[in-house]
């Protein structure tokens, strides 16, 4: 995990829904081929849910790099890393180039992307592999919802006037990383089944940890409840239960894969 909020990030919070959470990681994998001589970095490696599937995929040292202590201590006791690392991926550069840079669900937390990417691919040693997953989720209600009622609530302190997606279609990428290889892109839309939950919306248990964060670490308790009980009311009606409780959520990802 790597963004600009200062308060770490929960671990078991997180995990909460780490099956979902891993299997577009597997997704992402499954598409990456042989690869050269060298070290497997997992690049924003959070708890490390995605390392040990690496180590057993690739059969070589995994390095994890992160920001977050809590995240990195909770992926020490994977045992599927040589090496952990306590970096801000947005400057962050391996001691020796690896062969194959994975990134799953990172990524979106930094901007300009046109020059982080290539940056990333730069660092590979010759025929490596840069491979991302990134959620591209913003234009759906469970994000569309934390914008737009934060900005109608608390005006003075939520402005998206010009805002922009962190993360652009497949297609832009292919653009901005075919003149450094060969590059594979692609989108999927996942329907997620939510289990119900005890107290609130399952949308909202699955985005409180991740894309609902930002928003009541800048709200006094009072406000993040307001704010809170509202994102619940809208959700209701995005996406309802099922019969049996539970909610569909679908949820958009994006994958490329470049070989250099």
């Amino acid at each position: 995990m790597s963004h600009g909020q200062n308060a770490d990030w929960n671990p078991e919070a997180y995990a909460r829904f780490r099956g979902l959470r891993l299997r577009p990681a597997m997704d992402l994998m499954a598409r990456i081929g042989s690869l050269p001589e060298g070290e497997v970095v997992d690049l924003g490696c959070g708890n490390g849910a995605v390392g040990p599937a690496l180590a057993a995929r690739f059969g070589r040292p995994v390095t994890g790099v992160d920001s977050s202590p809590a995240m990195l201590q909770q992926a020490g006791t994977t045992g599927a890393y040589q090496r952990l690392e306590t970096a801000d991926i947005s400057g962050w550069a391996p001691p020796q180039a690896p062969a194959l840079i994975f990134s799953n669900a990172a990524l979106h937390w930094l901007g300009d992307h046109e020059a982080l990417m290539p940056r990333l691919a730069r660092l590979l040693t010759p025929g490596g592999v840069l491979a991302v997953q990134m959620p591209r989720q913003f234009g759906a209600p469970s994000h569309r919802f934390l914008r737009d009622i934060a900005q109608a609530m608390f005006p003075d302190r939520f402005d998206f006037t010009g805002w922009q997606a962190p993360v652009a279609p497949a297609t832009a990428y292919w653009r901005m990383l075919a003149p450094l290889g060969q590059v594979d892109a692609w989108e999927i839309d996942y329907v997620q089944r939510l289990e119900p939950v005890e107290n609130g919306h399952p949308v909202r248990r699955f985005t409180e940890n991740t894309a609902m964060r930002p928003f009541p670490d800048r709200l006094l308790a009072e406000g993040a409840e307001a704010f809170a009980a509202r994102y619940e009311a809208a959700l209701a009606s995005a996406y309802p239960s099922e019969p049996d409780g539970s909610v569909l959520f679908p949820f958009r990802r994006l994958f490329f894969v470049l070989q250099v």
